[in-house]
């Protein structure tokens, strides 16, 4: 497959869209690394601390789904520009709170705002970038998570450290108001999926060209997101407690993986757009499985070894994102795009939260810090990456690109 070159009016969209997902990931990220600050200053206890971050993916899930009913209504730049402004004073409002339930109510909608966002960011590329090039794009606005790794988080705890807790809301909200100007301003009119529109009450997915088979696409994400996240909370607890690497280590290793992440995103979408996603994303299934079951028994090791694992670690689990998002919004047609990849959405928070909890059930502390069990879930990780494997060509068999489906 011959991939065209972007013109440098889609290159300047797309980083301005990256921008717009690295903010609502800072705003995300930053909290976890403040929760002793939040503890000290607000008077709250670890348990309260662990709803504030509970909260945020919370709320993008049930707005995701929310979002599947009415999202597809109106012109995309308009519906992105209202999440957005509601999400710059959410953020904003959380800077400015002074107590628990303040801030809980703050980052209750900055997370219901965020992940419609995320949603609509993924209809635009979709609307707008061509089939051969879709991969590219979305792994160009999936850079956005390598660099809050390497950067972001750094510099928003160094912000912290100097100022307050407070500042890294503040300093999000002052580049949230450029970026939405920025927008404004740059962003095309997205509305051609309102041409010809049937579907007067913009309800439910029954609009042309909807089949329950598209369904399979909410159950390969799911599956590509809860596997991940059966181990990905707890790598720096098994890192310390049963590889035996320090505190101080945790942030040249994750530094190293953020970088690696970065750079390997768009390598993959470019992938993805050379050969298909779906056989991109096949691959990806199958070479996870090896550095899952390997990081899971590894024994403690020096830490360059254990660095080299990791890397490999994140940038496949990571990277198996970017051709699944263009695999299913390349077969939603695109009247119903907005709100399919708005419940897409909500099936990938929901899926990060339950894997977060299931790996926790699985697993025991020992007294000296080690965690028992991660190979258990090492392995079971490895048989839900087999039943993304099945369903990934399941929804291959069972559903056709748009231009293929009748009108």
């Amino acid at each position: 497959m011959t991939v065209s070159t972007p013109p440098k009016s889609e290159q300047r969209m797309l980083w301005l869209l990256a921008a717009v997902q690295f903010t609502h990931l800072l705003d995300f990220m930053i909290v976890m690394p403040l929760g002793p600050e939040f503890m000290r200053r607000l008077g709250i206890t670890a348990a309260q601390f662990g709803v504030l971050v509970s909260a945020y993916t919370l709320a993008s899930a049930g707005m995701g789904l929310l979002g599947g009913l009415w999202l597809d209504r109106f012109d995309r730049k308009r519906t992105l520009l209202g999440l957005y402004a509601g999400f710059i004073v959410a953020t904003l409002l959380c800077g400015l709170s002074d107590s628990h339930l303040g801030l809980l109510g703050a980052r209750t909608v900055a997370g219901a705002c965020a992940g419609l966002m995320s949603a609509v960011v993924q209809a635009i590329i979709g609307d707008i970038i061509p089939a051969e090039r879709r991969g590219r794009a979305i792994g160009t606005v999936m850079s956005a998570y390598g660099l809050c790794a390497v950067a972001g988080v750094p510099l928003g705890l160094w912000l912290a450290s100097q100022w307050g807790w407070r500042s890294p809301f503040w300093v999000i909200c002052a580049l949230g108001g450029g970026l939405w100007l920025a927008l404004l301003f740059v962003l095309p009119s997205v509305n051609q999926h309102l041409a010809g529109r049937r579907d007067a009450r913009g309800g439910a997915l029954d609009a042309p060209g909807w089949s329950p088979a598209l369904a399979l696409g909410w159950v390969l994400t799911f599956c590509v997101v809860f596997s991940g996240f059966l181990l990905i909370p707890y790598l720096s607890p098994y890192m310390v407690g049963n590889l035996g690497l320090q505190l101080s280590d945790l942030s040249w290793v994750y530094l190293a993986g953020g970088a690696a992440t970065l750079f390997s995103s768009r390598w993959i979408g470019r992938l993805a757009d050379r050969f298909g996603p779906a056989r991109v994303l096949g691959g990806l299934l199958v070479g996870t499985v090896g550095p899952h079951l390997l990081f899971t028994h590894l024994t403690a090791a020096p830490l360059p070894g254990v660095a080299a694992v990791f890397v490999l670690f994140m940038v496949l689990t990571s990277g198996r994102a970017i051709p699944t998002l263009a695999l299913v919004a390349s077969r939603v047609p695109p009247a119903l795009r907005g709100r399919y990849m708005a419940v897409n959405m909500a099936a990938s928070d929901g899926a990060s939260g339950a894997g977060a909890w299931v790996g926790g059930l699985l697993l025991t502390v020992l007294p000296d810090g080690a965690l028992a069990g991660f190979g258990r879930v090492g392995w079971i990780a490895a048989g839900v990456t087999g039943c993304a494997l099945l369903t990934l060509w399941l929804f291959g068999r069972r559903v056709a690109a748009p231009s293929a489906v009748p009108a």
